[in-house]
């Protein structure tokens, strides 16, 4: 039986509120049996409405800091431009970030394989 461990993850990649729990904050306790361990994501680097995958496509795998992440770009009226695919270190779900004239979704999971495929 594998022992229990603590690991350590960016503010951005937690929700909610560790003020109650009796570990100090940036501190998340992960019980190994529990823990899914090695997990595959979908990988794509850019994906037009569409069409299939144009680049990048393939399987990423995550370490203990990484989540499978996709990401969207939408034109400024809201019409999807481009997703893209793979894993991503201290990874945040974000709505609607401005990066010029576009605006950026994330979505980030860790649970289970390609769990990003459908995100």
């Amino acid at each position: 039986m594998r022992s229990a461990e603590y690991v350590f993850f960016p503010p951005t990649v937690l929700s909610g509120s560790l003020a109650e729990s009796e570990h100090p904050y940036q501190e998340v306790f992960v019980d190994e049996d529990h823990y899914p361990g090695i997990v595959q994501c979908r990988m794509c680097h850019l994906k037009f409405p569409g069409e299939k995958c144009s680049r990048g496509r393939g399987i990423c795998t995550i370490t203990r800091e990484e989540s499978c992440t996709t990401g969207r770009i939408f034109k400024r009226d809201g019409t999807p431009w481009l997703t893209f695919m793979g894993c991503l270190k201290s990874c945040a779900n974000v709505d609607k970030i401005k990066w010029s004239v576009y605006l950026v979704d994330f979505r980030c999971c860790r649970g289970y394989d390609f769990c990003n495929e459908f995100l």
